[in-house]
């Protein structure tokens, strides 16, 4: 019985260290405009400090042939990103974070624009996965969607103005 109780132990155990239980957070802002147009305002890697309310500025490196982008927020906090993917065609980019105050680990993001299923609108999506570092899954969840929501909606909000 208790070899059954440790093997029960150790799955559960398994399960929980399983990448499969990252956490997941999206966020989908939709807009007038087009693709193109929304992509434009995207800008490039360090496009991000153009649109995003927290962020002050951008500063772009190499790291064994990657591109990293270090972001600074008016508050003075210091993220350090990873460019993985960059998909013009598909306008959309992938990064993973390196370093960054908040509560997590193992993060890989996506910000997409795509055309909304009403003509003339588009859509943006942010997405990531990320395992919670000393907090809860809500309140690491909670942090990331607080930070896509600022930034989906000054997008919004620069694209309405255009």
């Amino acid at each position: 019985m208790r070899i059954a109780t440790l093997v029960g132990a150790v799955a559960v155990l398994g399960l929980a260290c399983s990448p499969a239980l990252a956490e997941k957070n999206s966020n989908r802002v939709e807009s007038k405009g087009t693709p193109a147009k929304a992509w434009a305002l995207i800008g490039d890697f360090c496009g991000i400090k153009t649109w995003h309310p927290a962020i002050a500025s951008c500063e772009l490196s190499e790291k064994d042939g990657a591109k990293i982008r270090t972001l600074t927020t008016k508050d003075g906090a210091k993220f350090v990103e990873k460019l993985v993917k960059w998909d013009d065609k598909d306008t959309s980019y992938t990064y993973a974070i390196l370093e960054s105050p908040l509560p997590i680990e193992n993060y890989v993001s996506t910000l997409k624009v795509e055309e909304d299923d009403e003509p003339g609108k588009i859509a943006i999506t942010w997405s990531s996965t990320f395992d919670p570092k000393g907090v809860s899954g809500d309140a690491a969840r909670k942090a990331v969607a607080d930070i896509y929501l600022a930034g989906l909606l000054q997008l919004k909000a620069k694209l309405k103005g255009k």
